[in-house]
């Protein structure tokens, strides 16, 4: 009897990670994916709708990891001037259905990671960076978990 093959997935080069606002969860798990990837994976991250300005509470969060997430500015998917990814990650059901309507045109991959909106906590401070520190943490280890880190070749 023939063995089935095994398919090994592509490599994933480029990824985009979107989410409603670009304000919070998507620049977070950008910004991870290119402290942890950066030299081997074009990342960028985008929102369904327009964004103000990268949320504080996401910039205190991401600086604890030592990341800077302060010169981040929000952007659509309209502003993306390069449309061709190996991988879309949805962050949020309307990033979900926008990231599927894009595979009519564009042949990639996309992954929904549903991902809890930390601005729906209200409370104190400490409450509210919780939530927020709940929401990287949770990304950190998807990330991990998709795209693990390597050591090099084994001898």
């Amino acid at each position: 009897m023939a063995a089935t093959p095994v398919l090994t997935p592509l490599p994933v080069t480029s990824v985009l990670f979107a989410c409603t606002y670009n304000m919070i969860r998507s620049p977070m798990a950008a910004a991870m994916m290119r402290h942890f990837h950066g030299s081997r994976v074009y990342v960028d991250s985008v929102g369904v709708r327009e964004g103000d300005e990268v949320d504080p509470f996401a910039v205190a969060v991401m600086e604890e990891m030592g990341i800077d997430l302060s010169k981040h500015r929000c952007r659509t998917f309209e502003d993306l001037e390069d449309t061709n990814f190996d991988l879309i990650v949805s962050l949020s059901p309307e990033a979900q259905h926008r990231a599927i309507e894009m595979t009519r045109t564009m042949a990639c991959d996309v992954e929904f990671w549903n991902t809890f909106d930390p601005t729906l906590v209200d409370g104190t401070r400490d409450a509210m960076l919780e939530a927020y520190r709940t929401v990287r943490d949770g990304l950190l280890a998807k990330l991990k978990q998709r795209f693990p880190l390597t050591r090099g070749p084994t001898v």
